[in-house]
């Protein structure tokens, strides 16, 4: 072989590598939400050395970069939800490739057409609709087809400050906390509460908030059989089930059994700090609250720390309502090569839902929930009902996150009496209906 031969063959066989798609780097967008935490784990690919929400999904991205050198990820990390400019980037033709979508939303994108149905790619990589929990397959379903990938299902817990429970005289024979039953024994349970430790009942963020306002609502009409979504295009919500809640957080709120000038933040340092019994916050809370309790000098240390689901206050239905996170993907013209790199990408996220479960967010996949290794974590006996309690507005209901604030609102100024409750209830109903029939 001579020289220049010798020369052309390197070239050639370079050449190849270089557009050999095993050796091509492969660009995917992706969007999320969940905060930055990128000082502490910026560089973590030990996915078990993380905790919390934004410490484990950094650190699973990191893990899924590292194990993947031929596919390059592009994080844009989100001002929570991020729904706002999620839906200016589909109107400029820049959304990102996959995006972290609460199943509540999952509509308002999937019914504009904006988002990949994911049956078929996921059933490349091995993961199919049966795996998933009841919840979460129900979550993610839309006109009979896979429009996110799971990753849980979330929901609001009473947070308890055991020490104050027990200084309150709330406490079974068992060490469990004596909770409530109904609406009467609540309202008598926050009276002794504040009695025996001269606290208030509740720690709730109720400063420019609407998020907690309407879960709470939501969770006591499905307790009451209410079908107040029986239309999805039109809400029932004057109604004497929705007027026994309000009116209940309403005299919780004028006997001073919670906490009111609290933002999100400052209720949960209030809770940490034992100003309070019970914090009424998500799923994603567990695991902090339960790192916090291991410390020695803390307030829940001092006393233990627990969590339930809801208590069971009206003789209906056992549910409360519940949501969930999930990857989606936006509908665009894609190589094979980014295909592949998407369904590698949703395998990754399904296959380490464990992980994901640590945050204290219920597992989405059926596996898991099962395992010994998830029912080893700190309080899953006590929270894992919410996996048959945990109930969803109908599928079908459009800008829940948008009816979400207006309810939210409404509540707001009953409770705190700026409106009388049936007005408030009356402009609750014809404000979100208007939306809808504006969509």
């Amino acid at each position: 072989m001579t020289l220049r031969t010798l020369f052309l063959a390197t070239i050639s066989a370079a050449a190849v590598l270089v557009a050999s798609p095993s050796f091509a780097e492969t660009e995917l967008q992706v969007q999320r939400f969940f905060g930055a935490c990128d000082a502490d784990f910026g560089k973590n690919t030990d996915i078990s050395k993380a905790v919390g929400e934004c410490g484990i999904i950094t650190s699973m991205i990191n893990k899924f970069a590292a194990d993947n050198p031929d596919i390059k990820i592009n994080v844009t990390t989100v001002e929570w939800p991020g729904y706002d400019q999620l839906t200016a980037q589909f109107a400029s033709g820049d959304a990102p490739d996959i995006v972290t979508i609460h199943e509540s939303v999952l509509s308002d994108y999937q019914s504009k057409d904006l988002l990949v149905p994911l049956d078929d790619m996921l059933k490349t990589v091995g993961v199919t609709p049966d795996k998933f929990t009841d919840a979460a397959k129900e979550g993610v379903t839309k006109n009979g087809k896979i429009y996110g990938l799971p990753i849980d299902n979330w929901t609001m817990l009473y947070h308890i400050n055991m020490d104050l429970f027990k200084t309150a005289g709330l406490v079974n024979a068992d060490g469990t906390p004596i909770l409530p039953k109904s609406p009467e024994e609540l309202l008598a349970q926050a009276e002794q509460f504040k009695q025996k430790t001269g606290k208030p009942y509740f720690v709730q963020n109720l400063a420019n908030e609407t998020a907690l306002y309407a879960r709470n609502l939501y969770t006591y009409l499905f307790q009451q059989n209410s079908d107040f979504f029986a239309d999805p295009k039109k809400v029932k919500f004057n109604t004497p089930e929705a007027r026994k809640v309000v009116e209940m957080y309403k005299t919780i709120f004028e006997k001073d059994d919670t906490t009111k000038d609290l933002d999100y933040g400052g209720s949960i340092n209030a809770f940490l700090g034992g100003e309070g019994g019970v914090h009424l916050n998500g799923t994603w809370m567990v695991g902090d609250y339960n790192a916090q309790s291991e410390k020695p000098g803390t307030a829940l240390n001092k006393g233990g720390y627990a969590v339930y689901p809801y208590p069971q206050l009206f003789p209906g239905a056992k549910a409360q309502y519940a949501d969930g996170h999930s990857w989606a993907v936006s509908k665009k013209d894609r190589t094979p090569e980014q295909e592949a790199a998407l369904a590698k990408f949703l395998k990754f996220f399904a296959d380490n839902d464990f992980e994901w479960s640590r945050t204290g967010h219920l597992p989405a996949y059926k596996a898991v929930i099962e395992s010994t290794e998830f029912k080893a974590l700190p309080h899953r006996d006590t929270i894992a009902p919410i996996a048959t309690l945990g109930k969803p507005l109908p599928s079908a209901v459009q800008r829940q996150f948008a009816i979400q604030d207006i309810v939210g609102e409404e509540m707001s100024a009953a409770i705190t009496g700026q409106k009388d409750v049936d007005s408030a209830l009356a402009d609750m109903e014809s404000r979100v209906n208007e939306l809808l029939a504006n969509l």
